[in-house]
């Protein structure tokens, strides 16, 4: 059997024909997400035709977990998520009224609900680009958690969290009671 033995040229620009091609893959479905109706600068949503309808008079009672910080001068993918999940569920006709959400904060992603002056220290100065996140946020009435036991290792202290978030004992603790106030916990 005769081996085939192709030019630099011909791999590279078949190289180049793949490489476009994923990266016109990757870029496709960015297009189909949009402002959502109740935080329209955050939180983007995609129209989906969903077999599973939301009942009527539905209520959603959710935690959600965030144990680490954004990159520096980027919101937070988990405090975005927040954004999305009124924005989506507004969208699909439940009211705002109906959504209550909290979010207990651990570990690193403690800095990202911090002011300025203690963002700059853990980050060399820079800006907390989650501030406007968190502000919109609140207003919409999202209940934000710090674990205690985190900001005692970080020197965090409750002069220094954003207004509208609130210090706990520890995560585990916020975990509990929201649980208790029948809050569920959303896995992701």
């Amino acid at each position: 059997m005769k081996s085939k033995s192709y030019s630099t040229k011909t791999l590279k620009a078949a190289l180049c024909l793949t490489l476009a091609a994923i990266a016109s893959t990757a870029q496709a479905g960015a297009d189909k997400f949009v402002a959502g109706p109740a935080i329209p600068e955050f939180g983007q949503i995609a129209k989906v035709d969903s077999m599973m309808p939301i009942p009527k008079g539905m209520k959603f009672k959710v935690a959600f977990d965030m144990s680490k910080a954004a990159d520096v001068g980027k919101t937070n993918r988990q405090l975005e998520s927040l954004a999305r999940f009124i924005n989506m569920h507004v969208a699909a006709g439940v009211k705002e009224t109906d959504i209550e959400l909290a979010m207990v904060v651990h570990g690193g992603g403690i800095s990202d609900l911090a002011d300025d002056v203690f963002y700059a220290k853990q980050h060399s100065g820079a800006v907390n680009a989650n501030r406007a996140l968190v502000k919109a946020l609140v207003d919409h009435g999202v209940k934000f958690y710090i674990c205690g036991q985190s900001a005692a290792y970080f020197d965090l202290t409750n002069t220094s969290l954003l207004p509208g978030v609130d210090m706990a004992l520890s995560a585990m603790t916020a975990h509990a009671i929201l649980a208790q106030q029948g809050y569920s916990e959303n896995p992701f």
